[in-house]
């Protein structure tokens, strides 16, 4: 594996542009709740780090991954001073074809909400074939997914802001 041993996660926190004037929204999937609070938290601590308002983060809870895409798309809707949403999931490969279908409706449904909508949906969605894989890329080993979504999602609400000018 090319990522073996390396922490992803780590990026120079210089290059970031300060988040402060910006709000971000978060879905988490309920399901593989271990693996998407650690994902979250990721994410909060970054934003946090990059000076967003705890008051300026929304985040809502949907049962499952198949879910996070209804969920972004009413908080799109519903938060218009949103700059930019972070969807977390995971799904772990099964015995069974469902983790194809999951995980294909849910990319090509954050797809299509970032091509329908100028609020930007990052993609912090984990499919991996066993939980250590998830919990090496949810704060272990690999570092943490969330933290490089919110990393995303602060690039993302600057390229919207700019385009705007």
């Amino acid at each position: 594996m090319a990522t073996e041993g390396n922490n992803l996660s780590e990026y120079d926190k210089d290059k970031i542009p300060n988040a402060k004037e910006f709000r971000f929204g978060i879905v988490v999937s309920e399901w593989n709740g271990e693996i998407t609070e650690n994902l979250c938290r990721g994410a909060i601590e970054v934003l946090l780090e990059h000076d967003v308002l705890e008051r300026k983060i929304v985040r809502w809870n949907v049962p499952g991954s198949f879910e996070l895409i209804y969920g972004c798309k009413k908080m799109q809707e519903s938060y218009d001073m949103l700059d930019a949403v972070i969807a977390i999931g995971s799904v772990i490969e099964g015995e069974t074809k469902h983790f194809d279908f999951v995980c294909q409706a849910v990319s090509q449904g954050i797809k299509d909400l970032n091509l329908q909508s100028d609020i930007p949906v990052i993609f912090c969605v984990l499919t991996d074939q066993n939980k250590q894989q998830s919990i090496d890329r949810s704060g272990g080993k690999h570092g943490n997914k969330g933290a490089e979504a919110a990393v995303a999602a602060i690039k993302m609400a600057q390229l919207r802001k700019d385009s705007r000018i």
